[in-house]
């Protein structure tokens, strides 16, 4: 009565999670994640900060143009860029942690599968072990004589009430 696995869970425990780590490739992806991972942090936001400030005053004597102009491709590409990817990488981190869960869940539930197959090809197997059984004895008993008619049922006693008869059910179908 063995049980072969699905592939699929062989598959899984072969591969097992999939990460980022296991989807770098080479020294040009190791290099971009590592760049990406100092680019975005904080302390690179407050070093990019104080880079673009310290243009500030210039931009600031050129007038209300060049102020603008200083805020929009100096001042939020620089800050913004490294806030932005420390957001995502938050996100990210709350998005890695949900997908190993699933995944867990997953991988549960296919053992659980695998499990429940395991104990129905056993009851199959033990229900016709039994019916082999039983159709054995039924070859081997030795023929019997038809009984003779069978007594007619005693009227129910008065202290007894007759029994009800239950209403059949409706199948629900039309």
């Amino acid at each position: 009565m063995a049980n072969t696995p699905h592939a699929r869970l062989v598959e899984r425990q072969k591969h097992g999670v999939h990460t980022i780590a296991k989807e770098l490739s080479g020294f040009n992806g190791r290099f971009a994640v590592l760049i990406t991972n100092g680019v975005g942090t904080m302390w690179c936001a407050y070093i990019f900060a104080a880079l673009a400030l310290i243009s500030l005053p210039d931009a600031i004597k050129a007038g209300t143009a060049a102020l603008i102009a200083w805020i929009a491709q100096t001042f939020l590409q620089l800050v913004l860029l490294s806030i932005i990817m420390v957001g995502q990488k938050v996100a990210a981190a709350a998005s890695d942690k949900q997908a190993y869960q699933t995944y867990k869940d997953a991988e549960a539930l296919l053992e659980i599968s695998n499990d429940i197959h395991t104990l129905i090809t056993t009851n199959n197997n033990l229900t016709e072990a039994i019916h082999e059984v039983m159709c054995d004895k039924g070859s081997k008993a030795p023929a019997t004589k038809p009984a003779a008619a069978a007594a007619p049922t005693p009227p129910p006693s008065p202290s007894k009430p007759p029994a009800k008869r239950r209403a059949p059910r409706a199948s629900g179908k039309a």
